[in-house]
């Protein structure tokens, strides 16, 4: 299960070397925001040579927005590449972006970026567009842009919103957006306490000193694993419907759920 996906600039290669190699579960190339217009070609072409062999750990790339000069060129060159774990694409807002993407790229795994408010009200339609769409996720800083939102708690509906969206579609649940500021990671402790409530697994990270909280955050607690093993077992002695002797009602949804936390505590490191 990855929990934590490291954003590296796609014009910069060593930054890229490096973030292959510094812990996280998967690295994020970026070909939109982080590199500009002058560098676009260089940073496509930097890409594509990395993504020629299979890199150490699994590799997406966010493409340029569809709508952009560039996207064309962008899918056209990584689409068939052997090191290619899937393509993230922004500002999606509507299904159709989805189906033209999948009927060019064969089968890459996709993940939609929802960026507006248009794209959060589409979130459902866009999950279930096509097989090749495998998650979505948020662009939390066009998002709040679009929507006027200047504080966190204005994110909790459009949050639950692509959560919902994505299991309704059959989805895994989605990765946090990234967090701007990389050196409170107190308050980035608190925001993946909070996302993690709201269904989120995993968050993007924008710098290697955010991987270890961000793991932290999404990984079971000791008591938490404790108590999962207790509804394991519990229900492997008596399959169906019981309490516990410390007043816990288990069914079949707090099984699958129990499962899940142990399978999470036992991911390796």
């Amino acid at each position: 299960m990855i929990l934590t996906w490291l954003y590296a600039p796609g014009d910069r290669p060593a930054v890229v070397e490096k973030a292959l190699r510094c812990g996280a579960d998967a690295v994020i190339v970026d070909l939109e925001d982080s590199v500009s217009a002058s560098r676009k070609e260089y940073a496509r072409a930097a890409t594509a040579e990395l993504l020629a062999e299979r890199p150490p750990v699994p590799v997406h790339v966010r493409v340029n927005a569809l709508g952009s000069p560039w996207a064309g060129a962008d899918l056209t060159a990584l689409a068939r590449l052997r090191g290619l774990a899937g393509l993230r694409l922004p500002k999606v807002d509507a299904p159709e972006q989805i189906v033209r993407v999948a009927d060019r790229t064969g089968g890459v795994p996709l993940y939609a970026l929802l960026e507006s408010a248009l794209g959060v009200e589409r979130a459902y339609d866009i999950a279930r567009a096509h097989p090749s769409l495998q998650g979505l996720t948020l662009g939390e800083a066009d998002l709040c842009a679009d929507l006027g939102v200047c504080a966190e708690g204005g994110l909790d509906w459009p949050r639950s919103r692509v959560v919902v969206a994505a299991r309704a579609a059959g989805l895994v649940p989605p990765a946090q957006s990234v967090f701007p500021d990389i050196r409170d990671l107190e308050a980035l402790a608190a925001s993946c306490a909070r996302g993690r409530s709201l269904g989120f697994l995993g968050r993007a990270a924008i710098h290697p000193r955010q991987l270890p909280v961000i793991e932290r955050a999404f990984l079971p607690r000791p008591e938490e694993v404790t108590a999962a093993q207790e509804v394991v077992t519990a229900a492997r002695a008596a399959p169906g419907a019981l309490a516990l002797p410390d007043g816990r009602f288990i069914d079949p949804a707090v099984v699958a759920a129990a499962h899940r936390t142990l399978s999470l505590s036992q991911r390796p490191r």
